[in-house]
């Protein structure tokens, strides 16, 4: 049996010509959602290019999504199981 499953993920970004921030938001099958934060900061004297702003900001916040994934799964596998599992690295 093959099953298709979709996560939505979004990114919003503030930016202010020398910080980023960006918010990243993924809901999953279950009801979870989880909301991460990234930030960049452009230093004095580097051009001013948004966009590879919010590739890093962007970049971080979903890196911290994908942490937050791992421990989620982490917690699952112990509570399915009974027991503590061995830890799941990226």
């Amino acid at each position: 049996m093959h099953t298709t499953v979709g996560w939505h993920v979004e990114l919003e970004f503030e930016e202010d010509g020398r910080h980023t921030r960006a918010v990243a938001l993924v809901r999953l099958p279950d009801g979870t959602e989880i909301r991460t934060q990234g930030h960049a900061t452009r230093h004095n004297v580097d051009i001013n290019q948004p966009r590879v702003g919010e590739e890093i900001a962007g970049a971080r916040a979903l890196n911290e999504i994908a942490m937050q994934l791992l421990t989620k799964a982490h917690v699952e596998i112990d509570d399915d199981s009974g027991r503590r599992s061995h830890s799941i690295n990226v």
